[in-house]
């Protein structure tokens, strides 16, 4: 689970900031499941997000993707001077029921600082710390003096030691690597494409998260009545025989079944059933909601059973407020949320912050703010900074007022000035 995530230098992020998912308020629980940002247009919202993927992609790919002379592919604050400056990303998590903190400081062709932390029993244990190409081993690292000479002599100046040691099977740092390649999910606000086979995958796979898929899409109010799709099937002797005639090339029959089979997958279809008569619908005649809530359904029930972070941006432009409202609820609930998985989130609804149909959907602890500063930089806050009271106050009718910020600073008759103003300009 996150307990925190901090980053500094990162496009819009000139200073650092952190975003928290340790309650100010609750007794229950160490770890919020839900955080939901709000802001403005252009306010830094996804560029929040967007540091946190950074560091996700950065832990996969900077020893195995990055080139050697390729630098860092980070995106620093542009609007002042602050490119000459390092870019910092820092997380705190626990995993089977240890803490962890692992960050790293970059500018544009090494990697400045790494570190990685664990806590045992409360106990501060050092992993490794490293300084441009010097690196230190905590005396726990149980592999020994060899392997980290070794991967020393393995590292590049523009890779993570945690991306190179993970692929070294180095197990000290095995669960943090792996929490962020497996249990850190990204989903778009749309989908370009809607997958089938991953669809296709999860039903095969997981007979009763099946039935609370088709529950969820059912409840949903979308007139669905069930899900069906077409099993990929094994391609025949005649079809290898055929294509292996066609290619000419005399590939070896087992490659030549792979390619069909890999073909015959790509034709995998899924179809929403409705109505009284459970008619077929193909996913081209559903709404983008539609496509969304099921694209996000399979990720977010194995979640709820084992575990992890999806990170949604703007999550309200292809969700109706209520199917965010029952997404909210899903994770907030200790009842379904077996494994300990968390949303964040980023959007526009205020109507979350009040409570649709009598239940609270957002806490006062869950809600975080983004708003510009006069030089263009993004400033993260809590709305516990404003201490709301539990009850009685209206936090849909304060923010879109202007009491807590990150709103836009607009008005009906600039808006009409400028237009008018632009016609008088071209005549």
């Amino acid at each position: 689970m996150l307990r925190s995530f901090r980053l500094g230098n990162h496009r819009s992020f000139r200073d650092e900031h952190e975003l928290l998912l340790m309650p100010a308020y609750s007794k229950d629980r160490d770890v919020l499941p839900v955080a939901a940002i709000y802001g403005a247009n252009a306010s830094g919202k996804s560029n929040l997000l967007d540091g946190l993927r950074f560091m996700a992609n950065a832990v996969r790919d900077s020893f195995a993707v990055w080139t050697h002379d390729g630098g860092v592919p980070r995106q620093p604050f542009k609007l002042d001077d602050s490119s000459g400056r390092p870019s910092v990303y820092v997380v705190e998590l626990i995993e089977s029921g240890v803490r962890y903190t692992y960050g790293f400081e970059v500018d544009d062709q090494w990697v400045r600082e790494e570190w990685l932390y664990s806590y045992p029993e409360k106990r501060k244990r050092v992993l490794f710390e490293r300084v441009g190409s010097e690196i230190k081993f905590g005396t726990t690292v149980a592999e020994g003096t060899a392997v980290g000479e070794a991967l020393r002599g393995l590292l590049r100046p523009n890779s993570l030691f945690l991306s190179l040691g993970a692929q070294s099977g180095l197990s000290a740092v095995l669960p943090v690597q792996q929490w962020f390649a497996h249990k850190l999910v990204f989903r778009a606000e749309v989908r370009a494409d809607f997958d089938h086979s991953m669809i296709t995958r999860f039903l095969r796979a997981n007979a009763r998260s099946t039935e609370q898929l088709v529950s969820l899409l059912r409840v949903a109010d979308l007139g669905i009545t069930g899900i069906r799709y077409d099993e990929a099937r094994e391609p025949d002797d005649d079809e290898v025989l055929e294509l292996s005639r066609v290619l000419k090339s005399g590939p070896p029959e087992e490659q030549v079944r792979e390619l069909l089979r890999h073909f015959l997958q790509r034709q995998e279809r899924v179809q929403l059933t409705h109505g009284s008569l459970n008619r077929p619908f193909d996913i081209e005649e559903e709404s983008a909601g539609t496509q969304s809530w099921l694209m996000l359904l399979p990720t977010v029930l194995l979640m709820l059973r084992d575990g992890g972070t999806l990170a949604v941006d703007e999550i309200d432009a292809s969700l109706h407020p209520r199917l965010t409202a029952a997404l909210v609820g899903l994770f907030r609930s200790a009842e379904v949320n077996t494994g300990g998985a968390q949303l964040l989130f980023t959007t526009h609804d205020a109507s979350l912050l009040s409570p649709v149909l009598g239940n609270e959907v957002l806490t006062r602890e869950d809600v975080w703010f983004v708003d510009k500063t006069p030089e263009g930089a993004s400033d993260l806050y809590s709305l516990t900074d404003f201490k709301p009271r539990k009850e009685g106050e209206n936090l849909e009718r304060r923010y879109l007022g202007g009491s807590y910020g990150a709103v836009p600073d607009v008005e009906a008759d600039a808006f009409v000035s400028a237009v008018l103003r632009g016609a008088d300009d071209a005549a």
